[in-house]
């Protein structure tokens, strides 16, 4: 049997590049948020963003969070009783209707925490209500889809255990959904039902009705098939137009140029000029120059390569860039294409020969900065590019003609305050080397000289964050951060730690940290 990974090591290997930005821990600074409209998204892990005009829609590991002005005030539905609490897997948008597939944690046997896909929803009128839709699943006796002139064995899909949806997609009539247990499926009626699709098995580059066929729809070995499919696995699809479609698996890449029922597979074996890897972790078009672009990770075979592969002719050939980098998503201004990666948000302007990184990402009005590296979504509108990252979201209203030039505007999501009195900080546990501490206070609404020291459990001093730093903060307020080291610059020792913040003449407040490494 061939093995990519098992069935719950590939889940895992999923997750490595989807399951941080799901973040299925619920943290907690926000296990009591019920506020619908802020300043800022709910979530800090933005997982994907769609931008149409002012509206930028974002599919977080809170949920779903709206703006209608470009990113100035934000409807966030996590938490409301027509929506719920699990996270958003993907998200879609077409004429007029937003589509996200949502999942959870679930214990199972042995203390074991897998992924769980709890349905679909989609709203019309903008999220004033919800319509909600069971994950697909099968009756244990659909064991048999008709394709052409065969009938093909089908693994029957009975629970949502690793049955959870990666992306989605739309043409005419259609909305198409990605998973790796469910494999693909469209549903030509809003969701009230759906039909498992036919991908070619691993040993053949193509498949049409009128071939005689002999393989089972399965993505796994065991009892009801020998034989597993990589093919099968399915992580992403991208339409280009009415009747093309590109599907992306732990095996490579699937075209359809009549709606989804014959298929053309390319991966890194079968062509001249192939992609670097088979395991396909998104796929986006850009209609600017008819390009369609890969997120194109090694699978099985040793001479794969995690990269982008990108094709200018339908996927007839392929070139790489970025050897080695692991991409999560695209975006594209005009022919321009970000990458987003977990080492940043690269962009071309020359299809890949060279790359440009943004030199920072600084809010010059609250002196908010994002950090991380890991970045997970994009979205374009006009001048502004919106970031999605493992930690906040940014905005850059980009000047005319420059790249990555402009005003930057840094979002933070946090619990507000109770009261002018209260303090705390976030995420607590705190791992220094994968994020900044961020303290929450208030100056009460009036501009305040604030003082934040660390100190450890004994109380002997540790660091300084901010002396004397002119603040004017409220129950909502911009965060201050700490990036986990001493005055000497050393990450400090795991451990117990605690802070004290000094807000003008007030009495100074304390709080606990816990930090693990």
């Amino acid at each position: 049997m061939r093995k990519l990974l098992s069935v719950i090591s590939l889940l895992f290997f999923a997750q490595s590049f989807y399951g941080q930005v799901l973040d299925f821990r619920l943290g907690d600074e926000l296990k009591n948020l019920t506020k619908s409209t802020s300043l800022n998204p709910t979530s800090n892990s933005i997982i994907d963003i769609i931008t149409i005009g002012d509206t930028i829609w974002l599919g977080t590991s809170r949920g779903v969070s709206v703006s209608f002005d470009k990113g100035e005030t934000w409807t966030n539905f996590y938490g409301r009783s027509d929506f719920g609490t699990d996270n958003v897997s993907a998200i879609g948008y077409y004429n007029g209707t937003f589509w996200c597939a949502t999942a959870k944690s679930v214990e199972v046997p042995g203390g074991q925490r897998l992924p769980s896909g709890t349905g679909l929803k989609y709203t019309t009128n903008n999220g004033i209500t919800w319509v909600t839709i069971p994950q697909p699943v099968d009756d244990p006796n659909d064991d048999i889809v008709q394709y052409g002139i065969n009938q093909i064995r089908a693994l029957p899909v009975t629970v949502t255990i690793q049955n959870l949806t990666y992306d989605i997609a739309f043409t005419p009539g259609t909305i198409w959904i990605a998973s790796f247990a469910g494999g693909l499926r469209k549903s030509t009626n809003n969701g009230q039902t759906w039909q498992r699709v036919v991908l070619p098995s691993d040993r053949l580059n193509s498949i049409k009705p009128t071939d005689t066929l002999n393989f089972c729809l399965s993505p796994v070995a065991g009892s009801f098939c020998s034989e597993g499919n990589l093919n099968h696995r399915v992580f992403s699809i991208t339409t280009v137009n009415n009747s093309t479609i590109y599907v992306g698996t732990a095996n490579g890449i699937n075209k359809s140029t009549d709606g989804g029922i014959s298929w053309v597979k390319f991966n890194h074996q079968n062509q001249s000029n192939p992609i670097s890897g088979n395991f396909i972790t998104a796929l986006r078009f850009n209609s600017q120059n008819n390009s369609i672009w890969a997120s194109t990770w090694k699978a099985e075979d040793q001479n794969e390569f995690y990269g982008v592969s990108f094709s200018l002719d339908g996927g007839n050939n392929w070139s790489t860039t970025l050897s080695e980098e692991r991409p999560h998503n695209f975006a594209f201004k005009f022919d321009q294409t970000i990458v987003l990666t977990g080492n940043g948000a690269f962009r071309t302007t020359d299809l890949g020969r060279s790359w440009i990184l943004p030199n920072s990402i600084f809010d010059k009005n609250t002196g908010a900065s994002l950090n991380t590296k890991s970045f997970y979504s994009a979205g374009v509108t006009g001048e502004y590019i919106f970031l999605g990252s493992d930690d906040g979201l940014a905005r850059l209203k980009e000047n005319f003609g420059t790249i990555w030039e402009g005003e930057w505007k840094v979002y933070f999501a946090s619990q507000p305050l109770a009261s002018s009195d209260e303090v705390y900080c976030y995420p607590n546990p705190f791992s220094p080397r994968q994020e900044l501490l961020k303290f929450r206070y208030s100056t009460k609404g009036k501009q305040s000289n604030v003082t934040i020291r660390i100190y450890d459990f004994s109380f002997n001093y540790v660091a300084t964050v901010i002396q004397n730093a002119k603040r004017l903060t409220d129950l909502e307020g911009t965060p201050d951060f700490w990036n986990g080291r001493d005055d000497n610059g050393n990450y400090v020792p795991n451990g117990v730690y605690f802070y004290r913040i000094e807000i003008g003449d007030d009495s100074p407040l304390f709080g606990k940290i816990l930090v693990l490494q």
